[in-house]
């Protein structure tokens, strides 16, 4: 195959991935699109709709290090379709029968699913040439980013058409998404790189858990500050800025468009530059357009800033999915499910420990603290050592097993070769 073609072919590859990632996600944000929905046409109270989406959070981000660590050792072409069918029959049961505690047991095996797919998937990214990685993780994450944002769009008008059972709509894309990775050779484009391999099979001693628990909690301390903004900026502007409903939920939509543009950006920054030093940079110039952010006045700089600040804090995303495969180089899978999962639940429960603080200090408050969150995770990502390069392993060792990982990926019956 020529270099066009393997081009192509990783790009095909990469695409059906995002594509698998924005159903996942899909099912993720349709709960809290749901609610809305839940409470007018069902009766449900605030406190149980809040029960199901925290259920959701829980099975789909803090169990994503078991499927990470079960993915490093027993991956298989078939858990990402039959993931992504889990996820959307989840929801589909939770649109279609109104019994609480069916409706609890399918919103958990949509967040399985969800959580099943996720290490897995990045694990296929982690072939990709280091020179190359993070902007397929950026181009992965801006899926998974479109997913969310699709959610509210496309099971509004569903459910008003079609009432709750509308809602089952986001089985569609995930039972077509499964079928595309289902078939034989569609991620054929992300065989392992030779420095892919070497980088695989380097010796246990290579994997830094130290700076691989610093990047977790940067990527936690994203999180809040990412979660914090979700919950609080429409508020925000319709509350001290004088600004409609709609305009309080553009605002949302803005940041988070910008975030998907950042999230592009940051991967190709880190693939041209030293991560740590743009992922250091990224976390420094958040507080200080926070601070511009609550200093502005109008509406019209204010959602200027916003897109700003969505660019910097979702912009690294990528980076600490990479990095965190990079400290870990023998658990791929393991270290995309803490950084994809646990990460974010952390992250997603000081946002959540924040909503009622707001309540009692003001959310100018609070946003004042969100500002200052970043301050530590920039430190913490400037003390980041280096991960140890591949040729720390033995040079025997390393060319021994890349010609076993390379047969073994060629043979018809390898995860690999599907």
């Amino acid at each position: 195959m020529t270099p066009d073609g393997v081009t192509t072919g990783r790009r095909a590859s990469l695409l059906v991935l995002a594509a698998g990632h924005a159903s996942a996600d899909l099912c993720q944000g349709a709960v809290p699109a749901m609610i809305p929905f839940l409470i007018s046409q069902r009766g449900m109270s605030l406190s149980a709709t809040t029960t199901l989406l925290v259920t959701m959070t829980i099975a789909s981000s803090l169990l994503q290090p078991l499927f990470g660590w079960l993915a490093d050792r027993c991956a298989s072409g078939w858990l990402m379709p039959v993931a992504l069918g889990c996820a959307g029959a989840g929801i589909a049961v939770t649109a279609a029968l109104d019994g609480y505690i069916v409706m609890l047991l399918a919103v958990a095996l949509s967040g399985i699913g969800v959580a099943a797919f996720h290490p897995e998937a990045a694990r296929r990214l982690e072939r990709v040439e280091p020179g190359e990685r993070a902007t397929a993780m950026s181009i992965f994450a801006v899926g998974g980013n479109a997913g969310f944002a699709l959610a509210p769009v496309l099971l509004t008008p569903a459910i008003l058409i079609a009432g709750m059972p509308g809602a089952a709509v986001v089985l569609v894309p995930a039972l077509a998404c499964a079928g595309l990775l289902a078939r034989p050779g569609v991620l054929g484009g992300l065989r392992a790189s030779p420095s892919a391999r070497s980088e695989r099979v380097a010796a246990p001693g290579a994997d830094q858990w130290g700076p691989f628990a610093c990047l977790v909690a940067i990527a936690a301390l994203r999180s809040g500050v990412y979660f914090g903004l979700q919950a609080l900026i429409a508020t925000y502007f319709i509350t001290h800025l004088g600004a409609s409903d709609g305009l309080g939920n553009t605002a949302l939509t803005v940041m988070l468009v910008a975030g998907a543009l950042g999230t592009l950006a940051g991967g190709r920054l880190a693939d041209s530059y030293d991560r740590r030093v743009v992922l250091a940079a990224f976390m420094l110039v958040i507080p200080p357009l926070m601070a511009l952010f609550v200093a502005v006045g109008d509406t019209v700089g204010a959602m200027a800033l916003i897109a700003l600040v969505g660019f910097a804090t979702i912009g690294n995303f990528s980076l600490t999915v990479v990095m965190g495969q990079e400290y870990l180089p023998t658990r791929p899978a393991l270290a995309s499910g803490i950084t994809l999962g646990l990460a974010i639940g952390i992250g997603g429960l000081i946002a959540a420990a924040l909503g009622p603080l707001a309540e009692h200090i003001g959310i100018p408050a609070v946003l004042w603290i969100l500002a200052a969150l970043p301050l530590p995770a920039a430190a913490l990502a400037a003390a980041l050592p280096k991960p140890v390069a591949p040729s720390h392993a033995r040079t025997g060792d390393v060319a021994n097993a890349g010609a076993d990982l390379l047969a073994f990926s060629a043979s018809p019956g390898s995860s690999a070769a599907r």
